[in-house]
């Protein structure tokens, strides 16, 4: 099985012992903040089941799609600080997060308003066409929209999200046009490119891989910062000359700002804890993932870190999510 990034094994058990004086008070609200069935969708799922089991109550996953991401994300900000509603979000939180602040438009700030709990999963993302489009990289794609009459048209997960970001990047670095069709989910995305409605689109591999593996997608890039082993063959965006539009994909927890430390020490060791049950952790491979569990404070420098990285890129690109 797939080496486990980011985790600490032999302290699993100190840890969860020491974490143990928090307990809910009833049923657990995640909030995935996109429409059901794509990659989060199913991870906060797959991690639900498990803490049901071992918080002893019913873990709830509530899709609420839309802004990508932010409608969701804003309706955890505004939660009690209880440990009774949490956000199960991906790399687009980043994104979201610095086109918002950009903007001014920003309803709450990821480092503000929200307590990162722990990595879920880093999760590839990928970069597909429909196969009438004929291209098998990101250079093939740009010249073959060079030559189209009218420009061909981008999914992404909504506007502002790590989708729309990276086409932005990718027109203004390869020196075409594409136009921007916002989602308000992976799976309605994916939905779209299969039939041709747009051509070209990105998401968690995951998504995507049973299509590609059909032959209804064509994968021409990995958006994440290596190779993944589901293909092996398909080459990074950054080793295709573009490496603006290299994003980390992950998926995570968080809790709203405020949130008491023995309520994050629970949540945080049972999710550890979780991501390595066999059962889950074999889940996880299969989705071409490398499970997560790392500490609150190693979760919030990474994402704290993404949305740094990419203030400059959005502002930029003048980036706006309308």
């Amino acid at each position: 099985m797939r080496r486990r990034l980011l985790l600490a094994a032999p302290l699993a058990a100190p840890l969860v012992a020491r974490a143990q004086s928090w307990t809910p008070s009833g049923p657990i609200r995640v909030v995935v903040p996109f429409a059901a069935g794509g990659t989060t969708d199913v991870l906060a799922r797959l991690f639900g089941q498990r803490l049901t089991e071992t918080l002893g109550v019913s873990i709830l996953v509530e899709n609420r799609g839309g802004g990508g991401g932010s409608i969701g994300a804003d309706i955890v900000a505004k939660a009690p600080p209880d440990g009774q509603v949490l956000l199960f979000h991906n790399s687009t939180f980043s994104a979201t997060s610095a086109v918002m602040e950009f903007q001014n438009r920003a309803q709450h700030s990821l480092e503000r308003d929200f307590a990162p709990i722990s990595l879920g999963a880093l999760v590839p993302t990928v970069v597909m066409v429909h196969p009438s489009v004929p291209a098998t990289t990101v250079p093939e794609f740009i010249a073959w929209a060079r030559q189209q009459p009218s420009p061909p048209f981008y999914g992404s997960t909504g506007p502002g999200s790590a989708g729309h970001l990276v086409g932005e990047v990718l027109k203004r670095d390869g020196n075409f046009q594409m136009e921007h069709v916002p989602f308000r989910g992976a799976s309605l995305l994916i939905q779209d490119l299969m039939v041709g409605r747009i051509q070209f689109g990105g998401d968690q591999l995951s998504t995507g891989i049973p299509h590609i593996r059909a032959g209804a997608l064509r994968p021409i890039a990995i958006r994440s910062t290596t190779r993944n082993r589901l293909l092996p063959e398909i080459s990074t965006v950054r080793e295709q000359g573009f490496p603006n539009a290299e994003i980390l994909g992950w998926n995570g927890f968080f809790a709203p700002a405020r949130t008491p430390e023995p309520i994050l020490a629970r949540l945080q060791a049972e999710i550890a804890a979780a991501s390595r049950h066999p059962p889950l952790a074999a889940r996880i491979d299969e989705l071409g993932a490398d499970p997560g569990g790392n500490s609150s404070a190693e979760f919030t420098a990474m994402v704290h870190a993404q949305v740094a990285a990419l203030r400059p890129v959005v502002a930029s690109l003048n980036l706006r999510a309308e």
